[in-house]
């Protein structure tokens, strides 16, 4: 593989034009496909989604694009992930019963517990703090500033079996996890692509990963 090619994972959810453009805006070409021998030639990788858990690894996996992803992430090359992006990296997700994701990171994903005043999705703006992942020299997520705001829209939530893969954490009702770093595999529970100025400096500096 020569060159950079940031290739961006069309498997049916969520607005994949809005990322695009994202990177187009910090000078960055991204290439929006849903082939497979496209996305297995990426040298980065952009996982985003917005919906439900179930429908997304099955139309990932229908699509024949869950095992280019797979490939990738085995490699070692730049990957990020977005919102159910980062959701699908896991062992289980339980929304409307127990589904198998790709099982790249060790964990779950559940809804956010019951607590009263509450409320359920998690949307808006909110700000996050460094986890363990992002004190590692050279990490992405490191360079967030603390108390950086970003855009989250959500019901359910990572719980990483290895707390030592969070990168950031942010607070609802309790800490959560914000963003998983390992290795080259990077992703957001938050849309940097909705997040302004901090959201595109996160983009720009994935988008320069070697």
């Amino acid at each position: 593989m020569s060159g950079k090619r940031l290739v961006i994972v069309d498997y049916g959810m969520g607005n994949l034009r809005s990322v695009q453009k994202a990177f187009e805006s910090q000078g960055h070409a991204a290439e929006v496909s849903s082939s497979p021998a496209q996305v297995a030639s990426a040298s980065h990788l952009v996982l985003p989604g917005v919906g439900a858990f179930q429908d997304a690894i099955a139309n990932l996996r229908a699509s024949g694009l869950a095992e280019p992803v797979l490939e990738h992430l085995r490699a070692e090359r730049p990957f990020l992930g977005i919102c159910l992006g980062l959701q699908l990296l896991f062992e289980r997700g339980h929304e409307d019963g127990t589904h198998e994701g790709l099982g790249f990171i060790a964990g779950e994903v559940v809804r956010f517990a019951k607590q009263p005043e509450l409320i359920v999705p998690h949307m808006g703006w909110n700000t996050v703090e460094h986890g363990p992942a992002a004190q590692q020299p050279g990490s992405l997520m490191g360079s967030v500033k603390p108390g950086e705001y970003f855009y989250f829209v959500h019901s359910y939530l990572a719980k990483p079996t290895d707390p030592s893969v969070v990168s950031l954490v942010c607070d609802y009702g309790g800490p959560f996890t914000a963003a998983i770093s390992r290795g080259n595999c990077h992703a957001t529970q938050f849309h940097p692509e909705k997040s302004q100025g901090a959201g595109a400096a996160l983009l720009n500096a994935f988008a320069k990963l070697g």
